[in-house]
């Protein structure tokens, strides 16, 4: 990860803990997580700062999250991660929570793309620039 990158997700992880998990800027208005996971080669600690959607099912709300990267070319850095080692904590508002990511694929995944595109459209726009199929997780609570 660049400089540049960190520099900016430490501005933005600073801003969601300050704030009870709001940001302003380019992330007013929308759901934010924050997620850290443990690096695939590294094995280091990191924190990345997140849109995400909530989606009920059942009575339960899980939080999914996109690994668009802006449309580029390959997938972030977190989304090797996870794969890696899907045990995260999750930020979430002022609620802090153990979870396991799992990756959805087929209907389910299109759907919760679609979900999250529908309130954040430039998730459409991140999709036509790039000819991978962006990643999709749901963050699933570790039992209490």
């Amino acid at each position: 990860m660049s400089d540049e990158r960190d520099e900016f997700n430490a501005k933005v992880i600073a801003e969601f803990r300050a704030n009870q998990g709001v940001c302003g800027g380019f992330f007013e208005g929308k759901p934010m997580v924050l997620v850290t996971h443990i690096g695939a080669k590294t094995g280091t600690r990191r924190t990345t700062p997140l849109v995400c959607s909530v989606d009920r099912v059942a009575g339960t709300d899980r939080i999914v999250i996109i690994a668009s990267m802006g449309g580029a070319p390959t997938n972030p850095a977190w989304y090797h991660n996870l794969v890696a080692h899907p045990e995260v904590t999750v930020e979430f508002g002022t609620e802090t929570f153990t979870a396991r990511a799992v990756e959805q694929h087929g209907d389910e995944r299109r759907r919760l793309y679609d979900q999250q595109a529908a309130t954040m459209p430039f998730f459409h726009d991140y999709q036509a620039r790039t000819e991978r199929t962006i990643p999709v997780f749901v963050l699933e609570r570790a039992a209490a």
